[in-house]
């Protein structure tokens, strides 16, 4: 009798299961939840409050807060983007379909296999939750153990939502074969949300708006609990509605569009304009004439002027080119200005920042142009303090995704061996990614700085442009360059991609929950949130502030060092040659 379970689908399912197992990425994000699910225990307002920590509206409110904080939607991106991408970077698509499998089957086993993972990932949060109701420290309430209602919301307010979501990601992945537009998109998604609650439902019924929100957070007690009795809530039983059930049917028809138009689009031939950057497949391939390296043509039987001539044709893309005659100081500062150019040149070819770019400037900007400016000491003061803290949550994003990217590019386009044999030393490697992305933020911040003092200019406000220099210069610049150093850091010490995301949205999560309660020393606070105001960069308190962020830029300094001296590449003594076989 023929075993139901040995089936193409199920083959493919469980291979899917098995390699996110080999990943580490997985493991990562269920200790991170874990971590969250406790740190919420412990800070989170129940025990202040008198809420009951197990409760049914306290485990409801846990959960939906789970489903929109801590970055959730962009971890799906992580588990659920890459599944279809993968085969095709490894060249696995056409062994895999020489076998008796559809589209379907393929498909829809990749899908079912991430997004089963994801849910595992996922579920060490309600799990936690439940373990934790054995301890009951003195000032904390706990009713008796419950088990199936955390399951039960947890299916309704988490597995439902990012069900929708991760159709979304594995289709984006699977059509366009590119994980940067995938992670374009997850980043895009809370300003997209926020946009689309706050400013164009804003004057629709609760009912319509919680009809529409994918993570239902409006419903249940008025004002998310607060202005209500402890006994309240803590006898509160929280029902489905049939908006609310009607609006997780929406969820689940928007999963299932998305994975039927995937299954109808979805091609295995190879579409070389489709899956990668024109331009960055073809600059890629001049990534060593930085280096000029003879060794290189020699190889190739080709004359190294032929070679460079040809290349610089087909990339349409002309650097300088460097002598490595004489290993002097100026020789690699030519090597450096010339790999930064191309670092560059090609983060300009991330699709992702046709739609990042944009929509962070509007946002920074959103507050000065649509609303009413108060001026705390003068207009410039105003306009410049209020985009200057609306920026951080974009610089952040920016450094850490575009360093992730351009540190991880070489070995992913399996170049990286051609660029560890030629002699250059590792701090032109290095170095070219770290001022190619702080060239990138520094971009948005002078866009930024330009559209708010356009934005003043229009609006017939006094303008001082010179508050505008001391505020960007002294806040912000120290702070992205903390951000560029740290990211190359964390690539090089980490050395996973993936890995190097879920630490940097760690990091970030709990320091500004550590921000966000009070504790903000200057010490641990590289973008000096909530730490300045306009007053602090004038007169007697502007030299304390420039001490801060000088102590932040010296940390940056010393976070390159370690990059340069954890860097895999051994050169030096051992030789560029030596470098191909590590």
């Amino acid at each position: 009798m023929r075993n139901p379970f040995h089936t193409p689908f199920v083959a493919v399912f469980q291979n899917e299961v098995l390699l996110n197992a080999k990943r580490l990425a997985p493991y990562v994000l269920m200790a991170l939840f874990s971590a969250n699910a406790v740190l919420w225990w412990i800070k989170g307002p129940a025990a202040d409050l008198g809420w009951a920590t197990n409760s049914d509206f306290y485990i409801a409110r846990s959960l939906k807060a789970f489903s929109f904080l801590l970055g959730l939607p962009i971890f799906n991106a992580v588990i659920m983007g890459d599944a279809v991408i993968r085969d095709f970077r490894l060249g696995l698509v056409p062994l895999v379909f020489s076998k008796p499998i559809n589209r379907a089957q393929y498909l829809f086993g990749k899908f079912c296999g991430s997004f089963f993972v994801l849910v595992c990932c996922q579920a060490a949060f309600p799990l936690t939750q439940i373990v934790l109701q054995a301890f009951r420290p003195a000032r904390m309430v706990v009713q008796p153990a419950h088990f199936l209602i955390h399951f039960k919301h947890f299916f309704f307010f988490v597995v439902v939502t990012h069900l929708a979501l991760a159709a979304i990601y594995f289709s984006v992945g699977a059509l366009t074969r590119n994980s940067k537009i995938v992670y374009g998109v997850a980043v895009c998604f809370y300003p997209f949300y926020v946009s689309i609650m706050l400013f164009l439902l804003r004057g629709f019924s609760l009912p319509v708006r919680s009809l529409l929100d994918p993570f239902l957070l409006n419903t249940g007690p008025s004002r998310n609990g607060f202005g209500h009795s402890a006994d309240f809530l803590n006898q509160y039983v929280y029902s489905y509605s049939s908006g609310m059930i009607a609006n997780r049917a929406v969820m689940v028809l928007i999963s299932a569009a998305c994975l039927l138009l995937l299954y109808w689009r979805f091609s295995i031939t190879d579409r070389t304009d489709k899956e990668h950057f024109s331009v960055l497949q073809l600059t890629t391939t001049t990534e060593r004439i930085y280096f000029d390296s003879p060794s290189l043509a020699a190889t190739s039987g080709q004359h190294p002027a032929e070679e460079v001539s040809e290349d610089r044709s087909i990339a349409n893309i002309v650097l300088p080119a460097v002598s490595t005659a004489n290993k002097t100081f100026s020789d690699n500062l030519k090597k450096l200005v010339s790999a930064v150019s191309l670092e560059f040149r090609l983060l300009r070819t991330e699709r992702s920042l046709v739609v990042l770019l944009p929509l962070a400037l509007v946002l920074s900007i959103f507050d000065v142009a649509f609303f009413r400016v108060v001026p705390e000491v003068s207009y410039s003061a105003t306009y410049a303090s209020h985009t200057a803290n609306a920026m951080l949550l974009f610089l952040i994003g920016m450094s850490v995704f575009y360093t992730g990217e351009s540190m991880h590019r070489d070995r992913e386009l399996r170049i990286e061996p051609i660029l560890w044999a030629t002699p250059a030393p590792n701090y032109v490697l290095l170095l070219s990614k770290f001022l190619a992305t702080l060239g990138l933020t520094l971009s948005f911040i002078t866009l930024t700085g330009f559209a708010a003092f356009t934005t003043q200019l229009i609006r017939r406000h006094p303008i001082e442009i010179q508050t505008y220099l001391l505020t960007y210069s002294i806040v912000l610049i120290p702070g992205v360059v903390f951000l560029a150093a740290g990211s190359v850091m964390l690539n090089v010490l980490l050395r996973n991609k993936y890995l190097v995301y879920a630490t940097s949205i760690a990091l970030g999560s709990a320091l500004f929950y550590l921000y966000g309660i009070g504790h903000n020393h200057w010490l641990y606070n590289p973008l000096a949130f909530r730490l300045w105001t306009h007053a602090d960069l004038i007169g007697v308190h502007s030299r304390a502030l420039l001490f801060q962020r000088f102590y932040w830029i010296a940390i940056s300094v010393l976070g390159l060092v370690l990059a340069h001296v954890s860097f895999a590449r051994q050169s030096g003594r051992h030789g560029p040659a030596n470098a191909l076989r590590g």
